[in-house]
């Protein structure tokens, strides 16, 4: 694959998508004050995001709805609450892992709806179950994506077969995600070129969510784009899980096209992140990540690390790797 677009022109197929309700509801069970997501919609407007993803469609049977803030169901109402009918030219979206939500009744046809996109996420094992959601939100009139989860994790014969299956559906774009940011800009590289093949091929498009353990997820992203993924996700502050995410204001800071302005993004972090950081909710690049990044392991571990404030990296890193 060759080099898509340079430094200095603008490539019309980018989409930026901005995920901080939902990744960064990871960090604080979704309990987002419904002032902070107007803020954030208004921001997101304002910047030119192309969509805004707004948490999950959860099942409340796996899910207890008292422990959660709304963003982790994102009813319709609630959705509507903020954006009204979204007379603006970002568009509306959700997220919907395979195993956890009732989708067969929890996202309700495109016509009765303000969301655009549905964003099905599954590991490779659950394939033929998230082609089966995947047709379903087709079918209902949705826009919809596959983010393959746990990228580092799959074996490439498995990737491969993946990939012709999402090829032959109905699927718009496929995302891969590197959820435990272990991997590096060569690795992301091949990646791409691997899933760019399949799109032009099959007539998809390609996406990338990156985590930012070793401080490589905004890396990661460009690296990507410049090799043909249109669509880039990114977080205010980089608010994700754990180490979080590419972070918004270095993605719109860096793409030449004049419908992004980032001045809003800088607004918005001033008046609603920082005084979230302040408030306790913590986020964002320390040691423990970059160690579950390196080992290529899931960032449970570091996260329980992370809130009984261990400093002890020595040990942690050899517990790390008694478990690897």
């Amino acid at each position: 694959m060759a080099q898509r677009g340079n430094l200095m022109t603008v490539r019309q197929d980018v989409r930026v998508v901005d995920a901080t309700l939902r990744d960064g509801g990871l960090v604080n069970d979704f309990y987002f004050t419904d002032d902070f997501v107007n803020a954030l919609y208004r921001a997101n407007v304002q910047a030119g995001v192309d969509y805004m993803e707004f948490g999950y469609k959860a099942s409340k049977e796996l899910f207890d709805v008292s422990r959660f803030g709304k963003w982790k169901f994102c009813d319709e109402q609630s959705i509507r609450a903020i954006v009204g009918e979204n007379n603006s030219d970002m568009k509306i979206s959700v997220m919907a892992d395979v195993d956890r939500c009732d989708y067969r009744t929890d996202i309700i046809p495109r016509d009765e709806s303000v969301i655009d996109l549905v964003r099905v996420a599954t590991y490779i094992h659950q394939m033929p179950a998230a082609i089966r959601m995947i047709e379903d939100a087709k079918q209902k009139g949705y826009e919809v994506s596959c983010n393959i989860m746990a990228l580092s994790k799959v074996r490439e014969s498995d990737l491969k077969q993946a990939l012709e299956m999402l090829g032959s559906s109905c699927v718009d774009v496929v995302y891969l995600v590197d959820s435990y940011g272990n991997l590096y800009p060569e690795q992301i590289r091949a990646f791409t070129d691997l899933f760019m093949e399949m799109g032009e091929r099959c007539g998809k498009v390609i996406g990338i969510h990156a985590h930012n353990n070793q401080q490589l997820a905004f890396a990661n992203t460009i690296e990507a784009l410049a090799r043909g993924a249109s669509y880039l996700d990114a977080t205010m502050a980089g608010m994700g899980r754990g180490c979080g995410n590419c972070s918004m204001e270095l993605l719109l800071s860096f793409l030449k096209n004049p419908q992004y302005n980032v001045f809003p993004v800088f607004r918005f972090l001033q008046n609603e992140m920082n005084p979230l950081r302040d408030s306790g909710v913590q986020w964002g690049y320390d040691i423990p990540y970059l160690m579950t990044g390196k080992l290529n392991q899931h960032p449970s571990s570091a996260i329980r690390a992370m809130k009984e404030g261990r400093t002890d990296y020595a040990q942690f890193y050899t517990e790390l790797m008694d478990h690897d």
